[in-house]
């Protein structure tokens, strides 16, 4: 009895250590929508594309990271991205640094300052193919956006159509 019981526990462990080590699809991850709701497990871990500054409004830093199949798709050069391609843009205040200003004599250092949201691009040609092929998402504080501004997501893109869709170039 105590036999089954051990096995019967180890293989309930086992089972959740296998389950949780599985990487989530990004299909997994989505509503049915033309937009993604839960934010791609991992994506902490994934290589740096570029980074980016945006003024105006915005004035803003981002880490523009890649999953496996963006950082191969960027790398080869070919177009469109392949299905399952997730590019993820971290963005945060842009902010002067007084500290590194000090050190430098000078107003010339900017560092990323409080963060502000998450955008996802998820490649998917057939769910998402009345937007290029692309899902699109933006969280705040972790939490999704509402659609009506994901609604613009797509027709700002569809202007760079000859290039998949994709504003960030790969910075090697």
């Amino acid at each position: 009895m105590k036999r089954i019981n051990l096995l019967s526990v180890g293989a309930v462990t086992l089972a959740g250590i296998i389950a949780s080590t599985v990487p989530a699809s990004p299909q997994a991850q989505q509503s049915g929508s033309i937009f993604v709701t839960q934010i791609p497990r991992g994506y902490r871990d994934w290589k740096l594309i570029s980074v980016a500054h945006e003024e105006g409004n915005l004035n803003s830093f981002a880490a523009v990271l890649g999953n496996d199949a963006a950082i191969k798709a960027y790398r080869s050069g070919k177009l469109p991205f392949p299905d399952g391609a997730i590019i993820a843009a971290l963005h945060y205040r842009h902010t002067s640094s007084e500290e590194n200003d000090k050190v430098f004599g000078r107003s010339q250092s900017f560092v990323a300052g409080a963060p502000t949201n998450i955008q996802f691009m998820v490649k998917d040609s057939k769910k998402y193919s009345s937007t290029g092929g692309w899902g699109f998402a933006q969280f705040n504080d972790g939490k999704p956006v509402d659609e009506a501004m994901l609604k613009t997501c797509f027709p700002c893109h569809q202007a760079i159509k000859d290039r998949d869709l994709i504003f960030t170039r790969y910075a090697p």
